[in-house]
């Protein structure tokens, strides 16, 4: 277990961490994904809704 410990210890010392900036960046963009999605099939849905009730 402590040679385990040890070798991700080793390997996270290896990772290119993100900067600050970049962080931000890539948390605006999936937020603004997520947003896009979640209207997306939002309106996909209530036009789905809105066509059965036709029927």
């Amino acid at each position: 277990m402590i040679k385990f410990l040890k070798d991700v210890r080793r390997e996270m010392q290896k990772v290119s961490w993100p900067k600050s900036n970049e962080l931000t960046r890539y948390t605006v963009i999936v937020l603004l994904t997520v947003i896009f999605v979640a209207v997306y099939f939002t309106v996909v849905d209530l036009g789905i809704t809105q066509l059965l009730e036709l029927l």
